[in-house]
């Protein structure tokens, strides 16, 4: 047989449940004067998300005329006796200069087209296409041989579309012949080098064009390179009628990328090389 409580003790106990039960709902519902569970969340999360972004991540500020000037190799970079010259922006080489013969190719037209755009790239000054913000340009001359250097911003997909073309050319342009507004032919060579491990992307290349000058047999030799900073670029050629030095275009690049960086970070460049690690 059970035993019912009495109806005083069934009363309370009621009462009591039904008190537990507004608590609950009160705290459920939450107050004014605090967040929320769903905004707590919200807020624990964005904060982790800023705090773990590297500061090295951050997009360094936009190249300005006077910063790519500043981030310019200079005399006491480069080795040897190289003397900077005032009128580097007129520079152009005449055995640059023809159509590349299409005949060349086994694939066509196709690199062909790639091929004739080193050439004009090469002469018109423009290796990396033409910048999209502030560039700035130098040259130094020792001998025969000419080192023209340039420092510039490029819109992003368009530098991503100029490397892969760079990377591209030891393969389509391995060898191919170019022929002179008078019918002349050159044998153009070019071959894939190393540079130093600069940047975020980077190639080098070793162009030579073998023709006739004065109807003389002529070699131009020239270490093509181009270094990439995210929308940064580092483009240059060294070389000539006497060959590239190798040792140039490393000092070139290992520099020069440096003070590009410098620059990037808002320091001013070292004025002497031998601060540089």
């Amino acid at each position: 047989m059970t035993h019912r409580p009495p109806r005083t003790f069934r009363v309370l106990a009621s009462a009591l449940a039904a008190g537990a039960l507004l608590t609950t709902a009160a705290c459920a519902d939450g107050d004014d004067s605090g967040p929320d569970r769903a905004d707590t969340t919200e807020t624990t999360e964005t904060t982790t998300e800023i705090s773990s972004t590297p500061l090295a991540q951050q997009s360094p500020a936009a190249l300005t005329p006077a910063g790519a000037r500043a981030a310019l190799v200079t005399e006491a970079d480069l080795e040897d006796d190289w003397t900077q010259v005032k009128n580097a922006a007129t520079w152009r080489d005449s055995l640059l200069v023809g159509q590349v013969d299409v005949a060349d190719f086994l694939t066509g037209k196709a690199d062909a087209a790639a091929c004739q755009k080193l050439l004009d790239r090469l002469y018109d000054d423009d290796l990396l296409g033409k910048p999209s913000g502030a560039s700035a340009l130098t040259g130094f001359k020792e001998g025969e041989s000419r080192l023209l250097y340039q420092v510039a911003a490029y819109d992003k997909a368009a530098l991503d579309t100029s490397f892969a073309w760079l990377k591209s050319l030891p393969v389509k342009c391995d060898q191919f012949t170019v022929k002179d507004s008078s019918g002349g032919q050159r044998t153009v060579e070019v071959v894939g080098t190393s540079l130093p491990k600069e940047g975020d992307a980077r190639q080098g290349l070793q162009v030579t064009v073998r023709g006739t000058s004065g109807g003389e047999p002529t070699t131009l030799t020239l270490d093509v390179a181009a270094l990439r900073f995210g929308t940064d670029a580092i483009a240059f050629t060294n070389g000539g009628l006497d060959g590239a030095d190798d040792d140039t275009t490393e000092q070139a690049a290992k520099l020069g990328a440096a003070r590009l960086e410098d620059v990037q970070a808002g320091r001013t460049p070292s004025a002497d090389p031998s601060e540089i690690d």
